[in-house]
């Protein structure tokens, strides 16, 4: 008997030879095996390497490799005097369970409750975002370059949570030349989108069963996020100019109200200067913040856009939201905020204890991608695009199906809003058209209480023209069909 628990395992059988893995791996597979179907107990001391290469035929060298591998692995241990021994903890099975151990489960259990629907580049017709093959990557890769030559270590480090100042300052200066607000990179924070803004803003400002307005229909993801911080949900209608601001005097108590003004998510009108007046008015006898989502204000294609409500913003109750990831590619993660001075240090405070998501050398390359020039390019680009891409959809369905729908929000941004023939039933079309390739967001589950007529969502910014010709004629199809069966219907009653 061997010094210890077990005895030497000398009948350890001998490792077949795969000629693709070589002796070295041979050995180890088998070895390993052993000990993970417990053939070699915990405590266990292995024959010697001389032993075993006399037993397997193999050299004393290859298998001294071989346990160094496994003693590197955790599998075994190796020390004087004790030779070599199995370990008591076998790493794999915390790694991973074994698969008998996993419970059956439903194919019911396997699919979400509720499963996203995400947009995406080139699928017809969710792909309402940046097209990032119009993205010029070698001008990116210079920035980057440029970025890491001269970086700083105090810049790699940099301590300011609300971001790099350069790029904050170059926001600064974007904001005040392009969208008409005048403020100074103290106001900026960078974030990592929209999305992550409206968490911090609900985290930082909102208390359980505090009012918060929202436009109904609206944006999905806004009335997640302030209902996770606990707040009380009010929908407020929205007409043909948008958000009916003579409803929200009904709501003096609110603690903010969020709204997409630039191009309404999803129904895509702008709201005019005499609403945005009335929405000031509102926030500063209530002492309410406004959230300003301007999520693709860039890209509008009957002419400039009206200047950000922000601009309008004489009592500092606007908070102010934009985002790269439309303007630049999805996977960018890079948004800000422009701040009023009073909320600046709270929002500091929230930021700090999650901790910062942007890295410093993306900051750094978007800086200097946008006091290059290059990004006003690359938007002058991108909007010639997708107005190209806009205008072949929209001759499509004029050609193909006169009469059979409605648009609106087409003027500008990455989506439209298609209504179908009147008496159409909106998931019946969405599921009919799935079965042809075609993936359309419905506007029923962006509403609240609002009832509008049957609609879908139109995404055409990421798709090609040879993408929206062949989908568009299918899409043209459908329309055409629904029309018919919802003629054929009214005639029947």
């Amino acid at each position: 008997m061997s010094r210890g628990k077990h005895p030497v395992p000398l009948d350890l059988p001998l490792p077949s030879l795969d000629e693709t893995l070589g002796k070295q791996d041979s050995a180890y597979g088998a070895l390993r095996q052993a000990i993970l179907e417990k053939r070699l107990p915990a405590g266990c001391r292995l024959p010697s390497t001389r032993t075993l290469a006399q037993r397997w035929g193999l050299s004393r060298g290859t298998l001294e490799v071989v346990f160094d591998r496994l003693r590197s692995e955790g599998y075994v241990s190796r020390a004087s005097g004790s030779g070599t021994r199995v370990c008591a903890v076998v790493p794999d099975l915390y790694l991973s369970a074994p698969a008998a151990a996993a419970a059956p489960c439903a194919a019911a259990d396997l699919e979400p409750s509720c499963p996203p629907l995400g947009v995406r580049a080139g699928q017809p017709f969710v792909a309402r975002l940046a097209d990032p093959a119009l993205f010029p990557l070698q001008r990116w890769t210079r920035s980057l370059t440029r970025a890491l030559g001269s970086a700083s270590a105090q810049s790699l480090c940099d301590a300011d949570p609300g971001g790099l100042p350069a790029l904050r300052q170059q926001i600064a200066e974007y904001l005040g030349q392009h969208r008409g607000i005048a403020c100074h990179a103290g106001q900026v924070m960078i974030t990592t989108g929209i999305r992550h803004g409206l968490d911090l803003l609900a985290r930082s400002l909102l208390r359980p069963g505090d009012k918060v307005c929202l436009e109904d229909p609206g944006y999905l993801s806004a009335r997640d996020l302030f209902a996770l911080a606990g707040a009380r949900l009010v929908p407020i209608p929205l007409e043909d100019e948008g958000i009916d601001t003579e409803r929200l005097q009904e709501h003096r108590d609110a603690r903010m109200v969020y709204v997409t003004p630039a191009h309404q998510a999803p129904l895509g009108m702008t709201l005019p200067v005499s609403r945005r007046l009335a929405l000031l008015d509102w926030a500063r006898h209530s002492q309410a913040w406004v959230v300003e989502d301007d999520y693709d204000s860039e890209f509008n294609y009957q002419g400039a856009p009206l200047a950000a409500l922000k601009s309008l913003d004489r009592d500092d109750r606007v908070i102010y939201c934009g985002s790269f990831n439309k303007t630049l590619f999805a996977g960018l993660r890079v948004g800000f905020m422009l701040l009023p001075e009073a909320l600046r240090p709270r929002l500091l405070a929230t930021l700090q204890s999650t901790g910062r998501s942007v890295g410093v050398i993306e900051q750094l390359a978007l800086a200097d991608y946008i006091a290059s020039g290059a990004f006003l390019r690359n938007l002058r680009a991108a909007r010639q695009a997708y107005q190209e891409r806009r205008d072949l959809l929209l001759a499509i369905l004029a050609r193909e199906a006169p009469g059979c729908y409605r648009i609106s929000g087409q003027q500008a941004g990455l989506h439209l809003l298609l209504e179908l023939p009147p008496g159409s039933d909106e998931a019946g079309f969405r599921q009919r058209a799935a079965e042809q390739g075609l993936l359309l967001q419905g506007l029923a589950e962006h509403c609240q209480r609002a009832r509008r007529p049957a609609a879908v969502i139109i995404g055409y910014a990421a798709l090609s023209l040879a993408q929206i010709r062949f989908s568009g004629s299918r899409l043209a199809a459908l329309l055409v069909a629904e029309a018919r069966q919802a003629q054929g219907q009214a005639q029947e009653h």
